[in-house]
């Protein structure tokens, strides 16, 4: 499962370990067999982080990374869920940054976003070890409105399924408007 997923294992007795699986710029320690995941400060989890984590673990089939960009409607079984996924992500994005791409760029940089060149902004981010997420930004004028898209490496559903994609991409857009 550690190797699959990409998540180091730190064994620490017979049957005993922890799994180290970096989430974004943190990393989440679960216990092993327990499967109790707690932070760098000792905390435990919350449950929905927790069933995310292990929802990636279980799911993690060891499937390279493609480096190709695909939208949340391109993913298995994202096309009828996309209008709602595009509401409460890219949508809010553009509501919260309208013509202020310089702003985008400064809460994508405090996020840990990695600038890349597509649009008129794009940074990724790795989520988790085999996910990486994108956002772009298109900066629009008088006559056209600006867009923004949150895009998934082509092999997420091989990592996650379609509604856990969903909420990474929708924590993707709270870190960007806590930063």
């Amino acid at each position: 499962m550690a190797a699959r997923s990409g998540v180091p294992y730190l064994t620490l007795g017979p049957n005993r370990g922890e799994l180290h699986i970096p989430f974004w710029e943190d990393v989440c320690i679960l216990s092993f067999p327990e499967l109790i995941g707690y932070n760098t400060h000792d905390d435990q989890l919350p449950d929905f982080q927790q069933a995310l984590l292990l929802y990636y673990l279980i799911t993690a089939d060891g499937a390279p990374i493609t480096n190709k960009w695909v939208s949340f409607a391109d993913l298995p079984d994202g096309r009828m869920y996309n209008a709602a996924f595009q509401g409460y992500s890219g949508d809010e994005v553009v509501k919260a940054f309208g013509f202020e791409l310089d702003a985008f760029k400064s809460a994508c940089l405090r996020a840990g976003g990695k600038p890349v060149d597509i649009g008129s902004a794009s940074f990724a981010f790795q989520a988790l070890p085999r996910l990486p997420l994108m956002i772009t930004y298109w900066l629009g004028d008088e006559d056209f409105p600006s867009s923004c898209k949150i895009l998934f490496d082509e092999s997420a559903s091989h990592y996650l399924p379609i509604d856990a994609c969903a909420i990474l991409g929708s924590m993707l857009v709270r870190k960007l408007s806590h930063s």
